[in-house]
């Protein structure tokens, strides 16, 4: 089955447990961000990727820059442990890492969450690559990657969900990233972005390969 159809087959299945006015809300927040345009803002190829400091799931610091000098560096941001869609995400990209590493890249994911909940999805999935911690989404500001959740999609998440934001951020924000992906050469230039503001598509990582694969 392809990745495609796994993510069509994942929204089915939680939708279908789902009232409708829950569908409606998440349904009509993600048109509002769309309209937005906040995806034609994202920083774009060929721009310069901002420099980073960040803990990641055993709360080491990873420097961007050490990460350069080893080779490109691919970035994912990843909205939380609480994602389905994400999790799906993070195992489809283990599936290329071997693709990945034969250029030398490495790759990183980023998430609002505590180092606590990285190591969580780490540990349950195996991930045999690390997940940072961005308090308060500082780094995917700088990517225009930052949103924040208003209500009612804020109350539906934290009243009928359960999913408390501020529990796994460690701060009160309410802000996400949309979720992307970015390679990096070792100048410290974009040369692949990518993002969606509808948080249940993902791309399949066959055209940033590609990309890497010329560089």
């Amino acid at each position: 089955m392809t990745f495609e159809k796994r993510l069509v087959n994942l929204k089915q299945k939680i939708e279908s447990g789902l009232p409708q006015e829950a569908i409606q809300i998440m349904h009509h927040a993600t048109k509002v961000l769309q309209e937005t345009g906040i995806e034609n803002t994202i920083l774009k190829v060929g721009k310069k990727a901002p420099d980073f400091r960040l803990p990641d799931q055993n709360e080491n610091l990873i420097n961007s820059q050490d990460v350069l000098k080893k080779g490109p560096m691919i970035l994912t941001f990843y909205r939380g442990v609480w994602c389905p869609y994400c999790n799906l995400d993070l195992s489809n990209l283990k599936r290329h890492l071997s693709v990945l590493e034969e250029s030398n890249a490495t790759l990183l994911s980023i998430s609002p969450q505590i180092a606590k909940y990285n190591a969580e999805i780490v540990e349950r999935q195996r991930l045999p690559f690390d997940l940072l911690s961005d308090k308060g989404n500082e780094i995917a500001a700088a990517f225009g990657l930052r949103w924040t959740m208003a209500d009612p999609l804020k109350s539906l998440y934290n009243d009928q969900f359960k999913i408390n934001l501020p529990t796994y951020n460690g701060e009160d924000s309410w802000t996400l990233p949309m979720p992307a992906r970015y390679l990096i050469d070792q100048k410290g230039i974009v040369r692949y972005a990518e993002a969606k503001a509808d948080y249940t598509n993902r791309p399949n990582p066959d055209e940033l390969i590609n990309v890497l694969k010329s560089i």
